[in-house]
């Protein structure tokens, strides 16, 4: 642990932030992982729609620099092209 206050304080802080960015970076993995619960279910209108909410949380945390925004894209992307292949 740090001994100077301002050292103290740093640390108080990055924790927090930490624990903020991994809850973020967790509503992220689930915004995705419905999305694949809604192509494995094969409704590709309730795929659609699923995707529209998760591009939104996908965009918002790749704005805050959680993830970089190429990985938001990436997934965006694969995700897209999943429900487009669906029967």
């Amino acid at each position: 642990m740090a001994n100077i206050a301002s050292a103290r304080k740093a640390a108080r802080q990055s924790e927090k932030r930490r624990q903020h960015n991994a809850s973020l970076r967790s509503e992220m993995r689930s915004a995705i992982k419905r999305v694949r619960k809604a192509i494995e279910d094969g409704d590709k209108a309730a795929a659609r729609a699923v995707l529209r909410a998760s591009t939104k949380v996908l965009d918002s945390i790749a704005d805050k620099k959680i993830v970089h925004k190429n990985k938001a894209s990436r997934h965006k992307s694969r995700l897209s092209a999943a429900i487009k292949a669906m029967a």
